[in-house]
């Protein structure tokens, strides 16, 4: 056994077929990151659930800040479980081995790049269950020098008026207490890990806002970013449309739109400045499944 092993984080995520991080961890293109801050949770949820990926929100966390701020960044993920003296013995023994120092919280947090936002499943401990206070918070954003970064924690935390004070930092956590961290083992680092509901891979795309946290999968945050831009520009128009009283809103929600709309949003697409940024992409597909049909729209968009 190994912890934040490079060989088992690429087997872990076969699809990505980009660059990886020294690690392992799939790296998406600061590109996408930053194109994720004009987005909301809705515009990126819907590309991920109709795929399939029916577990990667949880919105039961409470937000370090409440001010609208987003966290976003490339997931580093750690999971914990409650202390037991012989298999405590076997992993501080394989930290040993790898040349860890310090606390297992220590461990993630020495380590972390520029972009990362720990995933850490505390297994909703929070009385010595505080991974984060002050002084880690401190180093976190040191190392990650992330302007939308932070951490999400299936724990507690600590010390959170020093945590305030930090700039651009965004923590999601389940409760808040004094105590120290103590007696918890790491069983995982860099594996798949589980926050509430949700299921996290390393090198995931961490997405908090709207009151909770979606993780992105590496391989579709492309695909996803280009869809949530899609739906946005698709809003204008709908809207628009719905105002004229062209369309109904049973239309516009459909997933899949006809001939007759694409052909009008194009139009809207091409000469409307509100929409001059959404000009240039591809619409092949949509127009593909409006000639074709789209075997998996049977009803109304989600």
């Amino acid at each position: 056994m190994h912890f934040n092993d490079r060989e088992e984080i690429i087997a872990l995520t076969p699809q990505w077929k980009g660059d990886r991080m020294k690690d392992g961890r799939p790296y998406v293109p600061d590109k996408y990151l930053k194109a994720l801050e004009k987005m909301t949770l809705e515009e990126v949820w819907k590309p991920i659930f109709v795929k399939g990926y029916e577990s990667q929100f949880e919105g039961r966390l409470h937000t370090l800040h409440d001010d609208g701020r987003k966290l976003i960044g490339r997931a580093v993920t750690a999971t914990y479980c409650p202390f037991r003296p012989d298999l405590d013995e076997v992993m501080k023994g394989i930290g040993r081995l790898e040349q860890r120092t310090g606390t297992y919280n220590q461990w993630v947090i020495d380590n972390l790049a520029e972009g990362d936002v720990p995933v850490i499943d505390m297994y909703d401990k929070i009385y010595k269950g505080t991974f984060l206070g002050g002084n880690l918070t401190t180093a976190l954003k040191n190392k990650t020098k992330n302007e939308n970064g932070g951490a999400v924690i299936w724990g507690g935390i600590r010390d959170t008026e020093q945590m305030k004070k930090i700039p651009d930092t965004q923590v999601y956590y389940r409760g808040i207490d004094p105590t120290p961290i103590r007696d918890f083992i790491m069983t995982g680092y860099n594996t798949a890990t589980r926050i509430g509901n949700a299921i996290c891979l390393p090198g995931d795309i961490v997405f908090g806002a709207g009151g909770g946290v979606l993780f992105i999968p590496s391989h579709l945050v492309a695909e996803v970013v280009d869809g949530a831009a899609k739906t946005q520009v698709k809003d204008l128009f709908g809207f628009e449309m719905i105002a004229r009283n062209k369309f109904t809103t049973a239309q516009i929600d459909k997933n899949t739109w006809t001939k007759e709309m694409l052909d009008l949003l194009m139009e809207f697409i091409a000469t409307d400045d509100r929409a001059a940024a959404y000009r240039g992409m591809d619409w092949s597909h949509e127009y593909d499944l409006a000639i074709n049909g789209d075997p998996n729209d049977t009803q109304s968009a989600l």
